[in-house]
């Protein structure tokens, strides 16, 4: 089992980013990829989590510890796979997750892709009150500061972040309607991503 990994980031991509570690490149699925593009050819850490099915063995990366946690605590609730527990993450606020869980809001909660009322429903049963441990004050420091960098956009910029949204479950139809808004904003790839996840979110 992998703990963490620390190497180069060598590639990023819409669905995953790869680091290369002692020669060898490993293909990492993260919440929001375009997050480690300022990391790009830069020596980072990233928290492994190593999911393993008869079919499947794929490594999930994190910024850190805290958010490998949370990753875990949702994909423990019945009807959350590790794609619907990314999709959730990547909204890059854990807070409003957390606050819709223990205040029981599953309205706010369906607008995750493949997230309906019985999948709500079964994650607030199994988590409220059990994240405290994991994000602690509503994880405060889960999104390095420094990611938040602003640079101008650009429409290759957008189209990564669209593409990103699509690699995340959105449907072609929702992507179109935050994608207007959008263009409206210069903003790197991981803001386009944010932005448009928290548009997706509010509707």
């Amino acid at each position: 089992m992998y703990e963490y990994i620390k190497g180069s980031v060598v590639s990023v991509t819409p669905e995953y980013i790869v680091i290369e570690n002692n020669g060898i490149g490993y293909q990492l699925l993260t919440p929001n990829p375009f997050a480690f593009s300022k990391y790009e050819e830069q020596t980072v850490t990233v928290y492994v989590y190593q999911h393993v099915r008869e079919d499947v063995l794929a490594l999930y990366g994190f910024i850190s510890m805290e958010e490998k946690r949370l990753f875990e605590k949702l994909i423990s609730v019945s009807g959350i796979g590790p794609k619907g527990a990314l999709a959730v993450l990547a909204s890059g606020d854990p807070q409003q997750v957390v606050t819709a869980i223990e205040e029981e809001d599953e309205a706010f909660l369906t607008k995750f892709p493949g997230v309906g009322k019985k999948t709500a429903r079964q994650m607030i049963l199994d988590l409220k009150g059990k994240l405290a441990e994991v994000v602690p004050e509503f994880f405060p420091n889960l999104f390095q500061p420094d990611l938040q960098e602003k640079k101008a956009g650009s429409s290759n910029e957008l189209e990564e972040a669209l593409l990103a949204l699509e690699a995340l479950g959105y449907s072609a139809r929702e992507i179109k309607k935050v994608s207007s808004k959008l263009k409206l904003e210069q903003l790197s790839t991981d803001q386009y991503i944010r932005k448009g996840l928290q548009l997706l979110l509010n509707g």
